[in-house]
């Protein structure tokens, strides 16, 4: 009966050391672009990026778990053209005075085996939060060498409606509600 009760012990033991603590990575900034597209009167698409953002990102591989929490300042918004980045901080849009960052978290990896398949967390943008899922079109981790540390990272997307976040400006004139979020984002071991 003992030896059975050390042999469970131990395999509890094994089972927990598996899953080692998870590792925190903070966002690059100069591998890590956040971008919206968002369709122009069937004509062509309006891409604009955010210059700025930061975030960490909590990750255990052993486990296939993780945390991620990504800010965007909204006020470096970049579309190339000075009068649209004006317009798009404006009331009309994204209200950036009054709302001057938007931010996703999540706690849940998705992986299918090995790969991860999707992340799924809340989104906030003009003070409302909703959930999203965003599609991981490809993820893997490496050994920096110019860096000497671990870098995890991937390319993601997500389609959201704007309208329920508020930003409804051009929907009447038949502007797209459906907006195409695409990340590329490389995070660096801590």
């Amino acid at each position: 009966m003992r030896s059975t009760l050390i042999a469970l012990a131990a395999t509890g033991l094994l089972a927990t050391a598996a899953h080692a603590a998870p590792a925190t990575y903070t966002v690059d900034p100069t591998h890590t672009f956040a971008t919206f597209e968002i369709d122009h009167f069937g004509a062509s698409t309006n891409r604009v990026r955010f210059d700025k953002k930061s975030g960490t990102v909590q990750f255990d591989k052993a486990g296939k778990t993780g945390k991620v929490e990504v800010t965007l300042d909204m006020n470096a918004v970049n579309s190339g053209t000075a009068a649209f980045d004006k317009h798009l901080k404006s009331a009309d849009i994204f209200n950036t005075e009054k709302f001057p960052e938007a931010k996703f978290v999540s706690d849940k990896f998705v992986f299918e085996g090995d790969k991860l398949k999707e992340v799924t967390g809340q989104l906030t943008l003009m003070g409302q939060t909703k959930p999203i899922t965003i599609k991981a079109n490809k993820f893997t981790c490496y050994d920096n060498p110019m860096l000497k540390r671990e870098v995890c990272g991937g390319d993601f997307e997500a389609t959201i409606d704007r309208t329920q976040w508020g930003v409804n400006y051009g929907v009447d004139w038949g502007f797209a509600k459906n907006v195409r979020l695409v990340l590329q984002m490389e995070a660096v071991k801590q």
